[in-house]
């Protein structure tokens, strides 16, 4: 049997699962990626990133191929002490509790975060991801959501989210302002 014994002062510390959900474009990837350049250390799990590593897959085919391996290096970092950040639009509870279950299998405790903002001013900041820059990925996106319904399927996805906050009350929202990075990320850090 295995015994931990602690120094006076200190303390023992869990690796963390930090999940970003929220909305598609609400500045999920953007903030994970601030924190993890600003963590060492932390395993900045972008499952868009990773779909990437796919070419010529397309987006529809390649989430469902990625989230296995996305478990698999969550479990790993984890396992190691270390945090993983998750940057990721999980609309079903199920969904949600797959990468818990991966945190608490790591013996790691496991962060519910909504990064949001009001419905229709979601919707429109969607439209405008990515529309200056020349990521494929982006218009890839795009095109993928506008053959599901547009804004309509954008509408859908946000009130999915509904359900999932009233199951989880572990969540906690983070406010998030088109042009207001800083504000929406010292909000995140003093969630965590």
């Amino acid at each position: 049997m295995w015994r931990l014994e602690l120094q006076a002062g200190e303390r023992l510390v869990l690796s963390r699962l930090l999940h970003l959900n929220g909305p598609p474009g609400i500045g999920k990837s953007t903030l994970a990626r601030r924190y993890a350049t600003e963590h060492p250390g932390v395993l900045l799990l972008d499952l868009d990133v990773l779909c990437g590593l796919l070419p010529g897959v397309p987006f529809r085919e390649a989430h469902p191929v990625v989230r296995p391996l996305a478990l698999a290096m969550a479990d790993a970092h984890l396992s190691s002490g270390r945090d993983v950040l998750l940057p990721q639009y999980l609309g079903r509870v199920s969904e949600v509790e797959r990468f818990e279950t991966a945190a608490t299998g790591a013996g790691a405790s496991f962060v519910d975060v909504l990064v949001t903002d009001e419905r229709e001013r979601a919707v429109a900041r969607f439209a405008r991801r990515g529309a200056d820059d020349d990521d494929p990925w982006h218009a890839q996106v795009r095109e993928f959501v506008a053959g599901l319904g547009g804004d309509d399927h954008l509408r859908e996805m946000y009130d999915a989210l509904q359900p999932v906050l009233a199951t989880r009350p572990s969540y906690v929202v983070v406010e998030s302002r088109e042009g207001e990075l800083d504000a929406t990320y010292d909000a995140l850090l003093r969630v965590l």
